[in-house]
């Protein structure tokens, strides 16, 4: 049976189309449109910009699902909507405009959907899970296979971005700033207190856009799904404007993370906060995370 999950993200709003048979499931295809939906929210309000930009999206991805006859449609959002103050009015306003039915999943809810897609197909018992989204980051300790702690912070690649860099990318001054406000955020994570992950498992868009530069910058196949921590601030600090873009750089950022040029430097920074606070060596990129654990949780035991 086809179904289409449609993530209404803080940076991109995705569709991705399954089949899903019993406790079996295969993505088909995937669409996205990179809408930064975080960068509408103006003092904690969602504008009407942003409720038309995101109906906009859901009504093209309406009509795609139609011509193929797929009506198994479910959608939900995570940091963009649930956090602004309106979320509920926002939230209302796209379902009446699209017809659809939204769920506005919490940040302990897709922190759990990030755990159960994330660890569906991995081996290891006990772990650490980072999920850097646009507008927050999910964290998630397990051990015997089980949720240990987990918390969703109120910081994002998007998020750091709107509030501190002028430009595409930022300056050292900027990136000095945006570190200051991950380490701040990151200070608070008292249930996390003696947790130490030598290897943490990145999932999400940061992550994934991450490691295609990473592996143009360091001359790695396309096939790896590791970073080396050590090598995350050269990332940072190579890409910074103050003495200019080369031409070479130019190309790495433009075949590796075109869509997320504006955004990959506030998650690196992110990223390496993280890292180091959790004494990490190593992060290992997962391609499955807040969908595919919903899908498992809410549609596959459900049936």
């Amino acid at each position: 049976m086809l179904y289409g999950i449609i993530d209404i993200g803080s940076n991109t709003m995705r569709l991705a189309i399954y089949i899903i048979n019993g406790q079996r499931m295969e993505m088909l295809m995937k669409k996205k449109e990179l809408v930064g939906l975080a960068g509408y929210v103006q003092d904690g309000v969602m504008t009407k910009a942003g409720i038309a930009r995101a109906a906009g999206v859901l009504k093209e991805f309406q009509a795609f699902l139609a011509t193929f006859n797929i009506t198994n449609v479910v959608a939900f959002t995570t940091a963009a909507l649930r956090n602004a103050t309106n979320s509920r009015e926002a939230v209302a306003a796209l379902e009446q405009q699209t017809g659809l039915t939204i769920r506005v999943i919490s940040g302990e809810e897709e922190a759990t959907y990030d755990f159960i897609g994330a660890t569906h197909d991995l081996v290891e018992d006990d772990g650490l899970i980072l999920d850097v989204g646009g507008g927050s980051t999910e964290i998630v300790a397990y051990s015997a296979r089980q949720i240990a702690e987990k918390v969703s912070l109120p910081l994002g690649s998007l998020g750091l971005r709107t509030g501190c860099v002028a430009g595409i990318l930022p300056t050292r001054l900027e990136s000095v700033r945006m570190t200051e406000q991950a380490e701040a955020a990151v200070a608070v994570l008292t249930g996390f207190a003696g947790v130490e992950a030598p290897e943490v498992v990145g999932i999400g868009g940061t992550f994934k856009g991450a490691q295609a530069l990473y592996n143009t910058v360091y001359k790695q196949p396309a096939t790896n799904h590791r970073m080396d921590v050590r090598r995350l601030r050269s990332l940072i600090t190579d890409f910074l404007c103050d003495d200019g873009i080369t031409e070479r750089m130019t190309i790495q950022l433009m075949t590796s993370v075109p869509d997320r040029m504006h955004t990959i430097i506030p998650g690196l920074i992110i990223a390496d906060t993280l890292a180091r606070r959790f004494h990490a060596k190593q992060i290992i990129y997962s391609d499955s995370g807040v969908r595919e654990g919903f899908i498992y949780a809410e549609i596959m035991q459900k049936k």
